[in-house]
């Protein structure tokens, strides 16, 4: 449900850059507020984008360490890195849940459409956290499988 709306917002995102440019420089009218949105957009695109490149195993990793160990050892080592992302995605969901408070309180909103701030920095927390549990999730899986990446 995720992916298929990032993608509904990507090709949004990539229609208003579209108008816009288009308004912009043959009716020398851009649209009112369209860079507002346009970073919103993005903002939840990165982020409900997040769990699922790690669902994925899609992120970018070093596997210098796991060339070196043997199978049993690897596959304890993948679960400790899991559980130590695990544990910094609860932590920034924390802490971008407090700022989330404080943008909330302040009323924060954008500069021209007026767009409430609050709601997006929330959201960014929900995503920090569901990124924590799929890491946990894979902390506890069994057999926890890492999509193996081609050697250069």
């Amino acid at each position: 449900m995720l992916g298929i709306a990032a993608s509904i917002l990507l090709f949004l995102m990539m229609v208003l850059t579209f108008a816009d440019v288009v308004a912009r420089y043959l009716l020398n009218r851009p649209i009112r507020g369209g860079f507002e949105i346009t970073e919103l957009t993005l903002l939840v695109l990165i982020f409900a984008g997040l769990p699922l490149v790690s669902h994925a195993d899609e992120h970018v990793t070093m596997d210098f360490i796991d060339r070196i160990l043997p199978p049993r050892a690897r596959q304890a080592w993948i679960r400790v890195m899991h559980a130590v992302c695990a544990a910094i995605m609860f932590f920034l969901t924390w802490q971008v849940w407090i700022k989330a408070t404080r943008i909330a309180s302040y009323s924060d909103t954008t500069d021209v459409l007026r767009i409430t701030i609050g709601p997006f920095v929330y959201f960014m927390a929900i995503m920090i956290a569901l990124t924590g549990l799929v890491h946990l999730f894979k902390v506890f899986s069994p057999g926890t499988p890492r999509r193996q990446h081609a050697t250069t």
